[in-house]
This record gives C-alpha cells, sequence and structure tokens, in this order.
C-alpha cells in the first residue's frame, strides 16, 4: 500500500516472531513473513495473489506493475510463486522505501522500485508492457483522486496487454458507495470486470477491503476458478461478476477527471 506518514515503524508479529507489520500513523499498511514470501496475513492480499496465480499457468514468469510499494509483500509472493517475472514497483513515499530497503530482506531479483507518483509513472509507461497491474495506493487512508477516474483506467489499460489483468484495492464502509463507483469507472474501460471480498462486505455489514479486478478482453478473467479459490479462504469471499455485478452497481456513474477537479 502506497502511504505517507512521519511515523513509519516496523512491529513484530508477537503470533509469528516472523513476521513484520508496516505501520504508517499507527494503520496497518503492509506484512511480511522474513521467513516465508508466500504467507499473505491480509485478507485482500490473499484475494489479489489469488487472481494473479489463476492469470497465468502456475509458474509461468509474468511482467508486474506494482502501484503502491509497502513492504513489497505481493512483489516477494510474485517473484517466489513465478521466479523470472520482471516487476516494477511504484511508491510515492521515498521514507516507505527507505526503511523497507534497511530493515527488511532484500528485494528479490527481477524487482525494481521508483519513487515517483502513481497516475505519471502509468502515463511514462509504454504501451503493452505488462501481464498485471496491482494497485494498492492510498494516502491518510484515501485513494488519491486522480487514480480513482476512467481517464487513469484507460492509461492503466494501455499499459496492459491484451489479455492483461488490472487489480485494484478498495477500502470502503456500507453501503459501499466508493466500491460501486470504481466499479462503473472500470466498465467504462474494461470489458471485463468482477469484484471479490468477504461475503459480509458485499452485503454492506462491515469495513473493508474489496478488491476489483478488470481485463479488456471479455471472459477473460478466471470467474469460476476464483470463486472456488474465494471460499476456500480462510475467511471465505464471494466473487460478484455479470448480471450479479449489475445489480450491485446499478445508479453508480464513472468517475471522471473533470467531477475531480
Amino acid at each position: 500500500m502506497e502511504a505517507s506518514d512521519d511515523r513509519l515503524e516496523l512491529v513484530v508479529d508477537t503470533a509469528r516472531p516472523t513476521g513484520r507489520t508496516l505501520l504508517a500513523g499507527g494503520v496497518e499498511q503492509s506484512y511480511v513473513d522474513l521467513a516465508d514470501p508466500t504467507y499473505l496475513h491480509f485478507e485482500y492480499v490473499r484475494r489479489m495473489a489469488a487472481v494473479a496465480d489463476l492469470a497465468a499457468p502456475a509458474g509461468d514468469p509474468l511482467d508486474v506493475l506494482h502501484l503502491g510499494g509497502g513492504a513489497l509483500t505481493l512483489p516477494r509472493y510474485v517473484a517466489a510463486t513465478r521466479p523470472g517475472s520482471a516487476q516494477v514497483v511504484v511508491e510515492r513515499d521515498p521514507a516507505v522505501v527507505e526503511l523497507v530497503t534497511r530493515d527488511l530482506p532484500p528485494r528479490p531479483a527481477g524487482v525494481e522500485v521508483h519513487v515517483a507518483d502513481a497516475r505519471e509513472a502509468v502515463a511514462a509507461a509504454p504501451a503493452g508492457a505488462y501481464d498485471l497491474v496491482l494497485a494498492d495506493i492510498y494516502r491518510a487512508a484515501r485513494m488519491p483522486p486522480h487514480v480513482t477516474t476512467v481517464a487513469f483506467a484507460a492509461e492503466v489499460a494501455r499499459v496492459l496487454r491484451p489479455d492483461g489483468i488490472y487489480l485494484v484495492n478498495v477500502t470502503d464502509l456500507p453501503p459501499l458507495v466508493v466500491t460501486r463507483v470504481q466499479v462503473a469507472t472500470l466498465r467504462a474501460v474494461f470489458a471485463d470486470v468482477c469484484v471479490v471480498a468477504d461475503r459480509r462486505m458485499l452485503r454492506g455489514r462491515r469495513y473493508g477491503n474489496v478488491v476489483l479486478a478488470a481485463a479488456s478482453r471479455l471472459h477473460r478473467l478466471p470467474v469460476a476458478r476464483l470463486v472456488v479459490r474465494a471460499l476456500r479462504d480462510p475467511l471465505p469471499g464471494g466473487v460478484l461478476h455479470g448480471p450479479a455485478l449489475d445489480t450491485f452497481i446499478a445508479g453508480a456513474r464513472p468517475r471522471t477527471d473533470d467531477a475531480e477537479r
């Protein structure tokens, strides 16, 4: 997760001595297991990893762009599960990069880290460069407006390959207004979109994280297999796609750059 806060710290997980939690202003941002990069503590990170796992045959290397670096949880996971992957991480806060570089294991082979703004980095990236783009971009517990619009989604679509997948972490609370608008925004650009989250989240019963997946090619998302993975998670999740997603976002309108001015 991209974050900017003067109070950054890494805290030992008392229940798992090899675990470290990155806190920004006392808020949990990332979790890394020093001994096992495939251990994913946070529910939404497991859901993003599930899509990454299903995006291509197991073990095949991928070209991945991570928007929001945090403690490099997902870059470490992809490097461990798909050796040879080329990954670019964009993190806006140099203090986060400095802390993670100094106090956590070295970044895996094939992982580059750049200090930059996410939207500017995407605009500068070449077309068709990535198989996956993963966005976990927050400042003060809020997604910066300039990465929530149709124009930004179109830029992400441009840098993805024809079968590429875009993943977005959205933090939301009932009645999930932010999520509904973001789904409508992605649907204005991408032909195939789905939502993955704790079923209580989808029923509007709790605050938490929702993962959005989008692809330019219709039927590209591995929805059936994702349903199985979501159900098997320690916190069982649900997937909204097709008509169910139509109902979920009824009345929501895409967000444009003009709306953010």
